[in-house]
């Protein structure tokens, strides 16, 4: 039911000038990521100037939302992005606690965390240990991530918290619902002790997410995962009227992929504040983790506005 369900956002009906704007939407919920082991400080601070200005002949589009990096390149984003732009808003991501299989010692992890937060990452892509959660073992989950979102929230700057289920390995949906409530309830518990710092947090666009892939698994994001994890939020939602925001990750490569995504998120939660408008529809509450979907999107862009295809060279990789 939940592949029927996800299937049924695919054939939506989409006009051209509906198009361009969701094509912009989607480039401003951009996670630019590269996470390779070749990656350089050169390749970061050349991800931050495309993050800056993803299409340097139409300086009007968006910014991304955020740039993904390891621990090590986060000093160099942050570097770039502080040389080009003293009023950008772009946020730094950093994976961290033994990124991408979660199988370090807790102290480990959380000293990956620090490095990445005195680094100068504003968010957090934290893996879950499967092994643990597969074999039934759902309260050490939790720990480590009440323990992740501790020193998120005792940096001395906001820092916010992302989730990433590695749905590719939790073999079934219910599975997937199963590790959405358990993170969202881990991250919650750790706000409810200081709701003062959660309310300034959230007012200055910081809120937690749960994210479906490392991008390093087959198979990484799908719709049928994403809409189960959606379905997480909003009942989340209404349950407590707290906001959680979505990320999925990997697998996404064209500009038309984003827009069905976009669709499934406004028919999921768009309805649940009743004033007509979906928060999630925003980069403070709803992210793509990808590299090549940038540039399909630039491409689309372009055709749209210019009639004329661009090739894929036409566009840097970083």
């Amino acid at each position: 039911m939940a592949a029927e369900r996800a299937a049924s956002f695919t054939n939506r009906s989409i006009k051209n000038t509906a198009k361009l704007e969701g094509y912009k939407l989607a480039l401003s919920m951009l996670d630019l990521t590269t996470l390779e082991g070749k990656d350089s400080s050169e390749k970061a601070r050349s991800l931050a100037r495309k993050a800056l200005c993803p299409d340097p002949t139409n300086p009007s589009l968006p910014t991304v939302a955020a740039v993904c990096v390891y621990p090590a390149m986060v000093s160099a984003v942050k570097a770039e992005l502080a040389r080009a732009s003293s009023t950008h808003k772009i946020k730094i991501a950093s994976v961290a606690t033994g990124f991408p299989s979660g199988q370090f010692p807790l102290d480990v992890k959380l000293a990956d965390v620090r490095d990445a937060i005195e680094a100068g990452a504003d968010e957090i892509d934290m893996v879950i240990n499967r092994g643990s959660f597969l074999s039934g073992d759902h309260a050490s989950v939790a720990d480590e991530i009440r323990a992740v979102k501790e020193v998120c929230v005792s940096a001395s700057h906001p820092v916010a918290l992302k989730v990433i289920l590695e749905t590719g390995e939790l073999e079934t949906l219910d599975n997937v619902r199963i590790a959405s409530d358990l993170s969202i309830r881990a991250m919650a518990e750790v706000d409810d002790q200081d709701h003062a710092a959660t309310r300034r947090r959230h007012a200055a666009g910081y809120f937690d997410f749960i994210k479906t892939s490392t991008g390093k698994v087959t198979p990484a994001a799908t719709m049928p995962v994403t809409l189960v994890m959606l379905e997480a939020i909003r009942d989340w939602y209404l349950d407590t009227g707290r906001f959680v925001g979505m990320k999925p990750a990997g697998g996404i490569r064209t500009a038309k992929q984003s827009l069905h995504y976009l669709v499934m998120v406004n028919e999921t939660l768009g309805h649940l504040t009743g004033d007509g408008a979906c928060p999630w529809l925003t980069p403070e509450l709803f992210r793509f983790g990808a590299s090549t979907l940038t540039n399909d999107i630039l491409r689309q862009i372009r055709w749209l506005q210019t009639g004329k295809y661009q090739s894929a060279h036409d566009f840097s990789e970083a």
